[in-house]
C-alpha cells in the first residue's frame, strides 16, 4: 500500500526538541572516522581542536555546582569555517557524539523554526538546560533570522552553554579566504570575541565534478516504483500546496515512518516562498537518508535562474545537490 505526505502531524514541544539530534546521515561520524587530508594540515588541526573541546565539555562538573550545564574553558564556542566537502558537518556531529548527554544538534533553519513554534523565551529555557548547542550551516542571507540567532546564541552563552557552528559557504565564494568567517563575526557582533574560528581548508568546490540537473523519470515509472509499506507517492504541485499549510518545524514529522518518496509531475517553481519550503523538506529527507523518485522534469529548472542568482542561492544549490544524492 502506498502512502502520502499530504498529512498534518501533531507535534508536541517535547517531540520537537527530541528531534534536535545528529541526523541519521551522520549518526556514525566520529573523530576517528574523519580522515584529514595530509595536504591540508588545517583538517587535522580542526579535528584536534574539537576533540579537545569535547573533552572539556564532557568533563564532570566541579563538586558543589548544582547546575547541569558546565561552561567549557574560554573560548566556549567554535566556528568551523570552510568550503564545501571538507568535513565540517562530520566534525560537528563527532563533537556532539563525543560529548554525549545534554547536547542539542540542528541546522540554523531548524533553530529559527523552533523559536517560531515555541517562542523565544521558551526556546532559551529549553536549550539552556544543555551543555552544548550545535548549529550546522549557519546562514547569513536573512537579516531578521541572523539577528534572532545572534540574540539566541548570546542568551545561551550567558547561561554557560558551549556553542559550535559551521559555515554555509556559496560554491563561488570558496577560495576567498575568511569570507564566511568575517561575515559571521560581523553579524554576531558582541558574541564575536567568544568564538574561536577554526579554519578547515580543502579542495575548492569548483575543481570537483559539478552536480548538473537531472531529468525526471516518467511519471508512470515513479508510480510503479513508489509502492509498498513506508513508501509515499504524491503529485508535486499537491505537495507544494500542502507544505504551505504545515509549519516547517513539522516537516520532519511528515517523514516519520517513510522509507521512500515518489513525486510525479515535478516542475520548475516560480514562487520563492514555495521554493524555500521545498528546501526545508529536502534537508529533512537528506537528514533521514530517504530516497526520492522524481518524475516530471526532475531537477531541471526546478529553481529558476533568478533564484540561483539571488540571495538564497546557496540554499537552492544545497537542495539540488542533496536531491541528486537521494535519487536512486
Amino acid at each position: 500500500m502506498t502512502g502520502t505526505l499530504l498529512r498534518r502531524p501533531e507535534v508536541r514541544a517535547h517531540d520537537l526538541l527530541a528531534a534536535f539530534a545528529v541526523p541519521r546521515h551522520f549518526a556514525d561520524a566520529t573523530f576517528e572516522s574523519y580522515r584529514p587530508d595530509p595536504a591540508h594540515p588545517s583538517q587535522r588541526a580542526a579535528r584536534e581542536r574539537l576533540a579537545a573541546l569535547a573533552g572539556a565539555i564532557a568533563a564532570p562538573a566541579p563538586r558543589g555546582l548544582a547546575r547541569l550545564v558546565r561552561r567549557a574553558p574560554e573560548p566556549a564556542a567554535v566556528y568551523l569555517d570552510g568550503g564545501f566537502g571538507v568535513g565540517k558537518t562530520h566534525l560537528l556531529a563527532a563533537l556532539a557524539r563525543e560529548v554525549g548527554e545534554h547536547v542539542v544538534y540542528g541546522t540554523f533553519v531548524e533553530y529559527t523554526h523552533l523559536v517560531g513554534a515555541l517562542g523565544f523565551a521558551a526556546t532559551v529555557r529549553a536549550l539552556s538546560a544543555h551543555r552544548l548547542v550545535c548549529i550546522d550551516e549557519f546562514e547569513l542571507d536573512d537579516p531578521g533570522d541572523t539577528v534572532l540567532m545572534a540574540r539566541l546564541l548570546r542568551e545561551l552563552a550567558d547561561h554557560g552553554v558551549a556553542l559550535a557552528a559551521t559555515s554555509n559557504t556559496l560554491p563561488e565564494s570558496l577560495g576567498e579566504g575568511r569570507f564566511a568567517a568575517e561575515d559571521f563575526m560581523r553579524e554576531i557582533q558582541s558574541l564575536a570575541e567568544r568564538f574561536d574560528v577554526v579554519r578547515i581548508d580543502g579542495p575548492d568546490y569548483r575543481h570537483r565534478a559539478a552536480v548538473g540537473p537531472a531529468a525526471g523519470l516518467p511519471d508512470d515509472e515513479v508510480r510503479a516504483r513508489a509502492v509498498g509499506e513506508g513508501v509515499t507517492c504524491d503529485d508535486f504541485s499537491d505537495l507544494v500546496a500542502h507544505l504551505r499549510t504545515v509549519h516547517p518545524s513539522r516537516y520532519g514529522a511528515l517523514l516519520d515512518g517513510v522509507r521512500r518518496v515518489g513525486l510525479t509531475g515535478v516542475a520548475p517553481l516560480t514562487d520563492q516562498a514555495d521554493a524555500l519550503r521545498l528546501v526545508v523538506l529536502v534537508d529533512r529527507l537528506y537528514d533521514r537518508d530517504v530516497p526520492v523518485l522524481l518524475g516530471g522534469s526532475g531537477t531541471e529548472g526546478l529553481f529558476g535562474p533568478a533564484m540561483l542568482r539571488g540571495g538564497y542561492r546557496k540554499k537552492y544549490y544545497r537542495a539540488l545537490s542533496r536531491l541528486s544524492a537521494l535519487t536512486p
